[in-house]
């Protein structure tokens, strides 16, 4: 029987492959498929060229599902990074530094007995105006990157101070601080000088100024706690607003001798 069928298939082949040449030649040469051959593959229900088209769909489709995910992923990077990045761009670079529990603890020691409204410029995560509002003050902080604001009234809705602590997202520069009675600082030495200046005209004679970190150039503290990076100054404004008026008295009475002298 084995016998038998292989002399057959023998004679069979030759005329098998003979007939299926003129149909597969072409699509060797990437010439494309007769139409007869196509019609007769759907006839005969061949699954080949769907299986194949199906293999190319589920390609593209993962291509373009992972175009996506690096697209959005490159998107939320951008976002995110971006409030970060631009404080350093600016010509005074004021960067995000968490403060210390030291600091935090030293402000707070700095604040005792004083009473009014409270104002942290540039308020990062916010932990300084939570710290002032769980101590009973109405505080508010600005702060130019809205991710940290956004964090920073999470925090203090979890925390449970969300009716005494206010952020807003807003350029310092921008703000008047003369309704507040206490501010505090945590600055750079390059606008510390600009910064004095400004609150000089805005602030009244009641408010206390409290910088961590760096002093103020030119005005004299009042109290200084902690040390190294920890040291937090608190300047009253009564006291630098009296040392302006006895310094343009001076002025006056040198000028006044001055022309006395030249009279005389």
């Amino acid at each position: 029987m084995s016998l038998f069928v292989t002399k057959n298939l023998r004679k069979i082949l030759p005329w098998v492959s003979d007939l299926m040449l003129p149909i597969y030649f072409p699509l060797a040469l990437n010439l494309g498929t007769p139409p007869g051959a196509l019609k007769e593959g759907r006839q005969s229900g061949s699954v080949l060229p769907t299986s194949l088209e199906a293999s190319g769909l589920k390609k593209s489709g993962w291509g373009l599902l992972l175009t996506g995910i690096v697209g959005g992923t490159l998107v939320a990077v951008y976002a995110v990074a971006t409030p970060f990045i631009t404080p350093a761009l600016r010509r005074i670079c004021l960067p995000f530094v968490p403060a210390t529990a030291k600091q935090i603890e030293n402000v707070v020691e700095m604040l005792r007995s004083r009473r009014g409204p409270l104002v942290d410029v540039g308020s990062g995560d916010g932990r300084i105006v939570i710290a002032a509002a769980k101590e009973g003050f109405v505080a508010a902080g600005y702060e130019l990157n809205p991710w940290l604001v956004w964090y920073s009234r999470y925090r203090a809705w979890r925390e449970g101070v969300q009716d005494l602590a206010t952020f807003y997202i807003s350029d310092l520069w921008k703000v008047t601080f003369s309704q507040y009675s206490n501010v505090v600082v945590f600055g750079v030495p390059q606008m510390m000088p600009h910064l004095e200046k400004k609150l000089e005209v805005e602030l009244e004679g009641d408010a206390r100024v409290i910088a961590c970190r760096f002093p103020f150039p030119n005005w004299t503290p009042d109290q200084v706690t902690g040390e190294g990076t920890d040291t937090v100054w608190a300047y009253d404004v009564s006291t630098f607003q009296r040392k302006r008026r006895d310094a343009l008295t001076d002025g006056r009475c040198a000028s006044s001798r001055s022309l006395k002298n030249k009279m005389y």
